[in-house]
């Protein structure tokens, strides 16, 4: 139910106040000024919230030059002293002139003082400003002239405004009232200013956006006073104080009177005529403005809670939307059974929602349509949804804030036990270790002495640590009796410190033995001394006397107790151990703040490649598109399905098409300043996540380009929301590292990282194999069960790699077979797959997108749509092809079914179109070519090689790598270029082609490594035999390893200058993108996801700058030994001849990013376009 509150002129028709000052205003006695301020002059309720505060300026006062005392009122200028009887005025907005003759003011002097006046309006005003602000915007008043029996109306169109000194009247402004029911008031002052009359004239002039208002008031006076009454006013005004407070009291007092008066009467009005007229409510004042305070009255009698004690009020703002509230409503004192509460209206509402109840469950609610009330406020129904907007973006970010405080606390706690634990694990450690130590050093104590006959002895033969002494050596009959030099290498405590002691000695002049000596410093805290003696200083030694491997000792005599000692070492030790740890955390803390650096430049140079990767089709100007802003969108239909069209239309939405307004109208794109392009421009909203738009060739549609049914889709920073989050599922029955035999467990993993570090949910259903690599396995722990298919199926929950897991186990036995593949794969695949979509529906799971991977988990397509597509109604389902030469039937009948489908290069998805269970899906058929996991794959955290590097010393790492793999596999250190190949020996990976490629290489003068067995035993054979030749003609340049070995596989790829893949076909292949992460060139076939990762250097950079990248490698067509020689050796000569260019590619490659973040990217837009 809407109040309607009717007005009683059209809301533009704002009055207008003006107050114009008047000659001898300042001439009137101090009792008859203090009449004056005492009267309510009350505006139209529908002038600004902000009336009641505003004031007139007191400068409007004119004041005359002279030299009055400061305080007084100016002496009167012969302009003022002007017949005043004869003097007219004229009425704004009629033009009436009205008489002066009514109105006498006595014109006996009395001293006054503005700054008197000024005070006591000071506090009227601030008196007004608490009472208008609660109840006098009241509907627009007349006030009625008392000494004309018509009471004479003064002022404009339909505002009716009457005056006298002593008496008001007040009626309501709005029609359902009626014009002339309020009856006038009478003030207590008329007795006592009967003589008085002061003609008012008031317009009012007001906006709905904000007002100016105007007051223009003219008092007119007879006085016969002259000059030297005038100046008697300074005179009688020698006592202020006094004057002041009579002026206060009075003022205030009659004041708040008239106020409750005029209040009770209008409210006592309102609630008659709504009650006559049959209204259960009505408000008070009867405009409503936002930022004010109402009161809302309710007539209990007329409603459902006629009978009930209590009456409460529950609302809220802006159609039931914002910030509800309830209010306890009390009986009011106005005639009849009304009831009332004060409610304060927020800026921000445009309308009041409400309903009337008792506390319970009884309510009045206007016969179940509620009740409603407009608000005059800036907000409206637009405005409102983007406050809404804005305040859920202060939630989030205060959620944000606040989840961030908590994680920072939990860090700090996390540090400070972490700190406490090690703490505690350096001081047990300092104790065993010095336990152990005075084990050692008693034992060896008891074999020390002072000297050694004929042998060695120490001068003084008592001495404490810190104290020089002289060492005699006599070589006669030793080791080193015939050595050119001898020295003493030394050190102390069973050698704790290592070696602390270095000196040469010197021929003695003692005549009894070939003797030397050396002065030698006993180091600190030494309680036994440790020495040898060698023909050579550290590293250049080659003969030692070292007492038949029992080294030599002296007793150094003690300066403390034992006890003291040990209690000191401890703690010494405990330092020690606490440095060396804190230094390892810096250089831990260092590595992964650069580390996190580097990902992060990395991915953001990704995010700019992606919006640059169809720049020969469309981008925007600003690339980067922000809320908020205006972008021009760049289209090229050249190459597009719209190539030709006389005309193109831009169709544009956000948020995936989702947004609150919809779809933009059809833009016609026109020409832009380049010339191949057309142009459109788009203000982004601010509620903006992602701009969505299409191509059309008419305004109503016809031929579009929507990007194969994809659309178009760019990212928008700086929105106010953010994308949410999708649920992801993968099924998939290979996952590294628990699982992995290829390539598919590396994908499902790296993938679901990847999706994940973007903000969506990812779980993995997977079976719990009895040969599975639980190590890697955190926080196993047993989830449910349930029964399907004859059996119990055990589901159990951990974390692998940071990702959520659940592995299915039935307890039939079919994964306990001691393998992933070869025991009737089918029918266990199968029945896995049905018990995931299962254990998904009992668990009351929603996912979003279902993706299954190859044959193995293709079932799943058909299976949710046969049998899970009501349970599990929100899901989509996304089939990815790894390899097409395994499960032909099951790929095909789950491309059937599913809703997108992709494979992992975009080169392969052309390869495979023609295969029969493609051909048919092909337009929902997506090639996405794979990354690798670069927290994995890294050379700068790689703890298999030597030493850590990035693209900067790429050079130096590389270097350092190639010789440890030579060293290891007993290669000749040498500089040599090094082709690395690993790989499974498999026809598919070329292997006549990398035979020939071994013997290329090595009649090149290069040196070669590989790294891989075979499946097929004759092919293991082969390259047995291989090796076996290999050995005997090319030992140190030629080194076979046919075998599965990880940490040597990050060795080769970190070691060699060149990485050979020369595959036959390759659906992705991570081996050449490896090979880029650590700075090796690959050397390739072009096919597959080998083309689509691999640009040659002198064919390819043209289709490199398409995709936003720079010459790679070295690639061939053929399948023969020609191709493979045309490859590898420019790439030797290269190497050869040109090695600071070399130097230059291998950063370049390493700089280029072929993680998951683009792939991720990719997905994600798969994903989103199943769900359209």
């Amino acid at each position: 139910m809407e109040l309607v509150l009717q007005q009683q002129r059209p809301p533009m028709e704002w009055p207008k106040f003006a107050i114009r000052p008047v000659s001898g205003f300042f001439t009137q006695t101090a009792v008859q000024c203090k009449e004056f301020k005492g009267r309510r002059i009350m505006p139209c309720i529908i002038a600004s919230s902000e009336y009641s505060r505003r004031r007139p300026r007191r400068n409007s006062i004119p004041k005359t030059k002279g030299s009055t005392p400061k305080g007084f009122a100016p002496k009167p200028t012969s302009t003022q002293k002007k017949d005043q009887s004869d003097v007219k005025e004229t009425i704004a907005g009629e033009g009436k002139v009205v008489s002066d003759s009514e109105s006498s003011i006595s014109n006996t002097a009395v001293p006054r003082r503005i700054d008197v006046l000024e005070e006591v309006e000071e506090q009227s005003y601030e008196e007004d400003e608490v009472n208008q602000k609660s109840f006098l915007k009241v509907p627009s008043v007349a006030i009625y002239n008392e000494s004309s029996e018509q009471g004479s109306l003064v002022g404009g169109d339909g505002d009716e405004v009457r005056l006298s000194a002593q008496t008001l009247s007040v009626r309501d402004s709005f029609d359902d009232i009626g014009e002339g029911k309020l009856t006038g008031l009478k003030s207590e002052m008329d007795e006592q200013n009967a003589d008085t009359e002061h003609h008012v004239t008031i317009t009012e002039r007001a906006s709905s956006f904000g007002y100016t208002e105007e007051v223009e008031m003219e008092v007119m006076s007879e006085h016969d006073g002259d000059i030297a009454q005038e100046e008697e006013l300074h005179k009688v005004d020698e006592h202020p104080m006094e004057l002041e407070s009579d002026v206060d009291d009075s003022i205030l007092s009659r004041k708040a009177d008239m106020d409750a008066q005029a209040r009770k009467k209008i409210l006592e009005d309102l609630a008659e005529e709504n009650f006559k007229r049959g209204n259960k409510v009505f408000i008070f004042p009867t405009s409503i403005k936002s930022d004010q305070i109402i009161e809302l009255y309710l007539n209990r009698s007329l409603s459902t809670l006629v009978n009930e004690p209590e009456v409460l009020l529950s609302g809220a703002f802006n159609g039931w939307r914002w910030n509800f509230f309830t209010e306890k409503l009390h009986k009011s004192d106005l005639n009849g059974d009304w009831w009332s509460c004060q409610l304060y209206v927020p800026k921000e509402a445009y309308r009041i929602d409400f309903v009337f109840f008792n506390g319970g469950d009884i309510y009045e609610n206007n016969n179940s349509e509620d009740y409603f009330l407009p608000v005059e406020s800036r907000m409206n129904e637009e405005a409102f949804e983007y406050f809404l907007l804005e305040e859920k973006q202060r939630e989030l970010e205060r959620i944000a804030t606040e989840q961030a405080e908590r994680e920072r606390q939990a860090e700090e706690q996390r540090r400070k036990e972490e700190e406490k634990a090690a703490i505690d694990a350096d001081r047990a450690q300092a104790k065993i270790d010095v336990g152990r130590k005075r084990e050692i050093l008693q034992r060896q104590m008891k074999l020390a002495t002072t000297s050694l006959e004929n042998v060695w002895h120490i001068v003084p033969n008592v001495f404490t640590d810190g104290k020089t002494v002289r060492l005699f050596y006599n070589r006669s009959s030793r080791p080193l009796a015939h050595a050119t030099e001898i020295w003493i290498h030394g050190g102390h405590n069973c050698w704790s410190d290592g070696l602390s002691i270095v000196e040469r000695l010197l021929p003695a002049e003692k005549k009894d033995g070939d003797w030397w000596y050396a002065d030698v410093v006993i180091p600190d805290r030494a309680l036994v001394l440790d020495w040898v003696f060698a023909d050579g200083p550290p590293q250049r030694a080659i003969v030692y006397d070292n007492n038949s491997l029992q080294d030599f000792h002296a007793t150094v005599s003690k300066c403390m107790s034992e006890e003291l000692f040990w209690v000191e070492e401890e703690e010494r030790i405990f330092r020690k151990l606490q440095q060396e740890r804190r230094l390892k955390e810096e250089s831990v803390r260092k590595k992964a703040e650069k580390t996190a650096q580097m990902k992060a430049q990395t991915k953001e140079s990704t995010m700019k490649k992606f919006l640059l990767s169809q720049k020969h089709i469309v981008y925007t100007e600003p690339l980067e598109v922000r809320a908020g802003s205006t972008v021009a969108v760049l289209y090229n239909p050249s190459n597009t399905v719209l190539s030709g069209k006389p005309e193109v239309w831009f169709r544009c939405s956000f948020n995936r098409w989702t947004h609150r307004n919809g779809p933009l109208p059809p833009q016609k794109m026109v020409n832009a300043e380049n010339g191949s392009h057309l142009k459109a421009t788009v203000m982004i909203p601010a509620d903006a996540y992602m701009m969505d738009f299409v191509f059309s060739e008419r305004e109503d549609g016809g031929i579009y380009d929507n990007r194969n049914g994809m659309d178009y889709h760019i990212p928008v920073s700086g929105g106010i929301l953010k994308e949410p989050p999708l649920h992801i599922v993968h099924i998939a029955v290979e996952m590294a590292p628990i699982a992995k035999v290829g390539g598919l467990g590396d994908v499902v993993t790296s993938l679901s990282r990847a999706v994940q570090d973007l903000g969506h949910t990812v779980d993995i259903i997977f079976p719990k194999y009895d040969c599975l690599n639980l190590s890697n396995v955190k926080d196993l722990q047993f989830r449910q069960s349930f029964a399907w298919g004859g059996t119990e199926i055990k589901v159990w929950f951990g974390k692998v790699e940071g990702l959520s897991v659940y592995f299915i186990e039935p307890q039939n036995g079919m994964f306990w077979v001691g393998c992933i593949y070869g025991r009737n794969d089918g029918d266990r695949f199968g029945f896995f797959c049905r018990a995931a979509l299962e254990f998904l529906l009992q668990s009351g799971s929603h996912p979003d997108i279902l993706h299954c991977h190859d044959w193995s988990s293709a079932p799943v397509a058909w299976l949710f749509k046969e049998h899970y597509r009501h349970g599990l109604s929100n899901a989509r389902v996304i089939f990815t092809i790894h390899n097409l030469e395994f499960g032909i039937h099951h790929i095909g009948r789950a491309m059937t079914y599913a809703d997108k489908a992709s494979t992992v290069s975009h080169t392969y998805s052309k390869e495979v179109s023609g295969n029969p269970a493609i051909a048919p899906h092909l337009y929902k058929f997506h090639g996405i070519l794979n990354g690798i996991d670069p927290d994995i794959w890294d050379p700068y955290n790689d703890k298999f090689i030597p030493v850590s590097y990035t693209a900067e010393n790429v050079v130096e790492g590389k270097k350092a790598a190639k010789e440890a793999l030579q060293q290891r596999l007993g290669l000749r250190k040498s500089d040599y270029p090094l082709v690395g190949i690993i790989t499974r020996l498999t026809v598919q990976k070329g292997i006549h082609l990398i035979k020939h490629a071994i013997w290329q290489t090595l009649e090149r003068n290069g040196q070669v490594v590989l790294l891989g067995s075979a499946p097929d035993p004759r092919i293991q054979n082969e390259f047995v035999n291989l090796a076996n030749q290999l050995h005997s003609s090319h030992a140190d340049r030629a080194r076979l390893c046919l075998t599965y070995d990880e940490p040597l596989s990050h060795l080769i790829y970190a070691g060699a200058d060149f990485i050979l893949v020369p595959s036959l076909f390759e659906p992705c292949g991570l081996t050449q993108i490896i090979a880029m992460r650590y700075g090796s060139i690959p050397v390739v076939r072009k096919t597959g996801g080998l083309y689509d990762t691999v640009f040659d250097v002198d064919n390819d950079k043209e289709r490199a700058q398409a995709q936003g990248l720079e010459p790679n490698g070295f690639s061939f067509d053929g399948a023969d030994s020609s191709g493979v020689d045309y490859a590898l050796n420019r790439a030797i000569s290269a190497w050869f001849d040109g090695r600071e260019w070399f130097n230059s590619l291998c950063k370049r490659v390493m700089e280029q990013d072929w993680s998951w973040n683009r792939p991720a990217l990719d997905y994600i837009e798969l994903y989103h376009s199943s769900r359209k």
